[in-house]
């Protein structure tokens, strides 16, 4: 749907969607106040996109696809399995630190229930990524066994989501991508295989 509108119409429109809905609750946000700040008429946003929940769907479609193709460009040529999974978590922190307003639509205003239902959430080609490095950290006997390699995901995805917002509370006082190997180390002793600690 982003197609359809010249590339000075995408671009206001993408910067109206982040300020109104990292900055306001989503239940008071409206298209009217995109249109306005970007000046683009409301009947041409409600006819492209029908509802606020897919307008906003759209673009953050849009800047995790970016996020992703970041995260397949700084995984080449890294093979060592702990520095796959280090890079990805950096890359997020980091990647959400320079976003911040994408950070909070993600993590603090989208209706997480709306946005399930939506293919969007899916973000297959980030999450089939990772799921098959996490998978073969499993196989290598690296990476807990005991539970599914989604499991793993969810719970560093969960890491990133509570280190973010709760970075914003407290005011975002130290860069999260300097705390980004201190925080992997932590998650790194959480999803690695148990069984080889008790051998140690």
């Amino acid at each position: 749907m982003l197609d359809a509108f010249n590339p000075d119409i995408h671009d206001r429109l993408e910067k109206a969607v982040l300020e109104v809905f990292s900055k306001s609750d989503f239940h008071k946000a409206s298209i009217r106040d995109v249109a306005k700040k970007a000046g683009v008429s409301f009947t041409t946003i409600y006819k492209h996109y029908g509802s606020k929940e897919r307008l906003v769907f759209a673009f953050v479609d849009v800047w995790l696809g970016k996020l992703t193709d970041r995260i397949v460009d700084h995984l080449q040529g890294i093979e060592d399995l702990k520095e796959k999974l280090r890079k990805v978590f950096w890359l997020q922190l980091d990647y959400y630190e320079r976003h911040t307003g994408l950070g909070r639509i993600l993590f603090m205003t989208l209706p997480m229930k709306t946005w399930m239902a939506d293919e969007t959430f899916q973000q297959r080609k980030m999450i089939d990524l990772l799921v098959d490095v996490l998978r073969q950290g499993q196989q290598e006997g690296i990476l807990n066994p005991h539970v599914k390699a989604g499991v793993l995901l969810d719970f560093i995805m969960g890491f990133v989501q509570r280190t973010f917002f709760m970075w914003i509370l407290r005011g975002q006082k130290e860069s999260l991508s300097e705390q980004a190997n201190t925080l992997f180390e932590m998650v790194w002793r959480g999803i690695t295989n148990p069984d080889i600690k008790e051998k140690a």
